[in-house]
């Protein structure tokens, strides 16, 4: 049995984690910004008699962190596992993106986690163990024309959790990278409902690959298992592709060198729908000009 605690559990990924681990033996503490509006966790851990504690945490306030570590320490004085999974998304071009979505994502998914990573390191140093996961992104790897924000903020994780994890090993933490493809999530939703008109062509080939990968259904609940994996130690490695799309996506880009990569972005529709079927992608009927 480990105490856990886990951000970002209102839905998606966190919400699926949250229950599996509870549901495996392990005390919970699934935070979210705002617990009052959101009862569906508390109402399935009532009905379950899951050890599932909800407290609010947002991870862009420094207040907020201490705040939420001060009530875990309450309940317990052990922190065995932290999962950073808060996260958010916005879909656009650079030029048109405000810069204020490039601020916010990089706060929430990448200095969130540094936060919340801060506040259980000196517990986790002086038991002499512990674990974080941290759930980063294919996109945090493979980065994709319309992401900038998210890619940037992911990749930005991927580099932080691998210098920590140098850092920490000397006292018996480890730390372990999750890497999901496009997942059924909310988030998926959010993204495109925030879309524009833009004067990039392009924006409708990104629309199109998203819809096409969602169609493959991924849920949370197999993202939630590579976690159980890692939390049980089953799974030792320090990054975890997650997901059927995910592996196939790094394995593509990695066949690629850069500049084809970036080349591709100017093939003509054709070639770019047979390229995304070589994925087992089907886009074609996302695009609009078809």
């Amino acid at each position: 049995m480990s105490n856990i605690l886990i951000t970002g559990c209102s839905s998606g990924i966190g919400f699926a984690t949250a229950v599996l681990l509870a549901k495996n033996g392990n005390i919970v503490f699934a935070t979210m910004r705002h617990p009052s509006e959101n009862t569906e966790l508390r109402d399935l851990a009532d009905n379950k008699n899951l050890p599932i504690i909800i407290l609010s945490l947002d991870v862009t306030n420094d207040d907020s962190v201490k705040n939420a570590m001060a009530q875990v320490l309450f309940h317990t004085d052990k922190i065995d596992v932290l999962i950073n999974n808060a996260g958010i998304g916005a879909m656009g071009a650079v030029e048109e993106l405000p810069i204020e979505e490039f601020i916010r994502e990089m706060d929430t998914n990448f200095l969130g986690a540094v936060r919340c990573t801060k506040a259980v390191l000196p517990r986790m140093r002086q038991q002499k163990s512990g674990c974080i996961i941290n759930i980063s992104s294919v996109g945090g790897r493979v980065f994709n024309y319309f992401n900038a924000p998210y890619c940037s903020s992911k990749a930005a994780l991927e580099a932080f959790s691998e210098c920590l994890a140098l850092e920490v090993l000397p006292f018996g933490i480890r730390v372990a990278v999750v890497e999901p493809g496009v997942t059924d999530t909310p988030l998926q939703d959010k993204c495109k409902s925030q879309i524009k008109e833009s004067v990039y062509p392009n924006l409708e080939r990104c629309v199109a690959f998203f819809s096409a990968a969602r169609d493959h259904h991924i849920p949370p609940e197999l993202v939630a298992e590579s976690i159980l994996k890692i939390v049980n130690g089953e799974s030792t490695h320090f990054r975890n592709p997650t997901g059927l799309d995910s592996v196939p996506m790094l394995g593509f880009r990695a066949s690629m060198s850069d500049e084809d990569w970036i080349a591709a972005a100017g093939v003509d529709e054709d070639t770019w729908i047979k390229m995304m079927e070589g994925m087992n992608l089907d886009v074609r009927k996302y695009m609009i000009s078809r």
